[in-house]
């Protein structure tokens, strides 16, 4: 009483099938996916500014001032040791390091700001100041 037993697989239709089904909704996916990793990066960048910027209004009210533009952030991981030296500077610092933005390069940091009390900026993703669309600045005042 040996039963056979027929193994089917698939034919070379079947599988063309599939495959044209998934590159028709890679057609679609995919163009879509790409382009957010732009503004993933420039989401980034303004929550990392709020971030400093928040440090910098803690720091404030601790010290009375911001830092100067020649204590520049790093203000905020480790006590200055230029004048005008923070009185009240909390123990621990205000932020643990200071962020690079999402491109690798460094926040920049004015004092006296030329929009409020300190400007905080990102050149974004072409890293040159100014910039429209997609490589406009991103900063504190907008």
């Amino acid at each position: 009483m040996l039963r056979e037993r027929r193994h089917r697989g698939f034919t070379i239709i079947e599988i063309m099938v599939v495959v044209v089904i998934i590159g028709m909704l890679a057609t679609l996916v995919i163009p879509r996916v790409i382009g957010r990793g732009d503004d993933a990066k420039r989401t980034a960048a303004q929550v990392q500014i709020k971030e400093v910027e928040q440090a910098l209004d803690l720091y404030h009210l601790d010290n009375g001032s911001y830092p100067t533009q020649d204590q520049g952030l790093d203000a905020l991981v480790s006590k200055p040791s230029l004048p005008p030296e923070p009185m009240n500077y909390r123990s621990g610092g205000y932020l643990k390091k200071v962020p690079n933005d999402p491109w690798g390069r460094p926040f920049i940091y004015r004092m006296p700001g030329d929009h409020g009390e300190f400007d905080l900026l990102s050149y974004g993703p072409d890293g040159q100041e100014g910039g429209e669309d997609k490589n406009k600045d991103i900063t504190n005042w907008d």
